[in-house]
């Protein structure tokens, strides 16, 4: 029973994969967590499509072989009608790293094994609880208030450190003005699902399909219980330029497109669309005195390269291993944030440079492969197309975020 006012190490606001991510690694270590998670779980989310640069953390949590225990579709790699080429073409994660696959995934079903498994680990975990305000001793963050669903007086919770895992709502980032937006990806994304799609063969049967289109581009993602997430991305002034609603602008390019429309041939929509604003975004600071932000609360970098769970995936085992260290040591905490924000940094500019050129759909794919090879491999000890799929596995690239440098 968690009391009225109470205190733990670490408070973790959101319970998404960043924020589950952060509090079971910490409890593992023998922390005192609690994560407040303003939704009941399981709960309706996008970003199906994982990368592998999720399964070192995946492995860490305990969770790989649940997760191909719940049937999950494997994701070997990924295939790109794209640039100038004619035809698709495609990449293997086996050629990055030892990771042969990731997974296609059901959200609700994959954030709530994850808030299981924080729960699990030793984290107290509250759903339905809903962060009202901040307490500060001087301007050090020192805890929350929030309530439960169905308290009538608001709660306590003290720590000594606080991570902001709220994804899109970024908490911290609006109370303390840190939301600096991407001007020239402010897109916006619609989707539905489908039946009866047909899939490749062999280990391409789980890849997310990516075609361009000439003001947008598509994205088509298997899943296990046999529906295709299908989605279609442009940025805003070219939806408000077309003059059709959102359903209709996804079926004329639907229509138009060619791998897609050949893969959906036959099929039936089985959902309503939904839709999100894209608009990519990296705050100001990444921390604070008291705080930090990990996931899409500190950056989103476009949903094109499928690196959302990854990088809050990835940034929870930076930061579970960075506040380990504070804790131990908190005359460290500004060193040890101000590391793994400059790391965190560094990699979030080198992929929002390589999606900026990737958008660029005049080039050939060994373009794409050069610019991968010049941001990971500059003095060229791998063949281009292996820093390509290493760009896109999401393993080597984020590395330096959990270490010194």
């Amino acid at each position: 029973m968690i009391n009225t006012h109470d205190e733990f190490d670490v408070v973790v606001i959101g319970g998404g994969p960043g924020g589950s991510g952060t509090a079971g690694l910490l409890a593992k270590r023998g922390h005192r967590v609690l994560v407040l998670e303003r939704e009941k779980f399981p709960r309706y989310h996008i970003g199906e499509s994982l990368i592998t640069g999720s399964m070192p953390t995946l492995e860490e949590l305990g969770l790989k072989d649940r997760l191909d225990q719940m049937g999950f579709v494997k994701k070997y790699g990924g295939t790109l009608l794209w640039g100038r080429n004619q035809g698709t073409w495609d990449f293997r994660f086996a050629e990055a790293s030892n990771y042969e696959y990731a997974y296609q995934v059901r959200r609700a079903d994959f954030d709530a094994l994850m808030l299981a498994r924080a729960r699990e680990l030793g984290a107290s975990v509250l759903e339905e609880a809903t962060v009202k305000d901040l307490v500060f001793e001087g301007e050090r963050v020192t805890g929350v208030t929030y309530t439960v669903k169905g308290d009538a007086e608001p709660r306590t919770a003290r720590c000594r450190l606080l991570v902001d895992a709220t994804g899109q709502q970024h908490l911290l980032a609006r109370r303390f003005d840190l939301v600096q937006y991407h001007d020239d990806l402010r897109n916006i994304a619609v989707w539905s699902y489908w039946q009866g799609c047909k899939r490749y063969g062999g280990t391409r049967f789980g890849d997310t399909v990516t075609e361009n289109r000439p003001a947008g581009w598509f994205w088509f993602i298997p899943l296990h219980d046999g529906t295709v997430s299908v989605g279609y991305v442009t940025p805003i002034e070219e939806y408000k330029k077309s003059g059709k609603s959102l359903e209709d602008l996804y079926a004329s390019e639907l229509d138009g497109s060619e791998e897609v429309r050949a893969l959906t041939e036959g099929a039936t929509r089985v959902s309503g669309f939904r839709s999100i604003r894209d608009w990519s975004y990296t705050c100001t600071s990444f921390h604070g005195p008291g705080w930090a932000l990990v996931g899409d609360a500190a950056a989103f970098i476009d949903p094109l390269l499928s690196t959302g769970v990854g990088l809050a995936l990835r940034g929870a085992h930076g930061l579970a291993g960075a506040v380990d260290e504070i804790l131990a040591d908190p005359e460290s905490e500004e060193r040890v944030l101000a590391r793994y924000e400059k790391n965190y940094r560094e990699f979030l500019d080198s992929l929002l440079d390589f999606v900026r050129f990737f958008y660029d759909r005049t080039k050939h794919k060994e373009e794409y492969w050069d610019k991968a090879q010049k941001t990971l491999d500059p003095t060229k000890l791998r063949p281009r197309k292996i820093d390509f799929a290493t760009m896109l596995s999401g393993v080597s690239g984020i590395h330096a975020i959990f270490h010194d440098d």
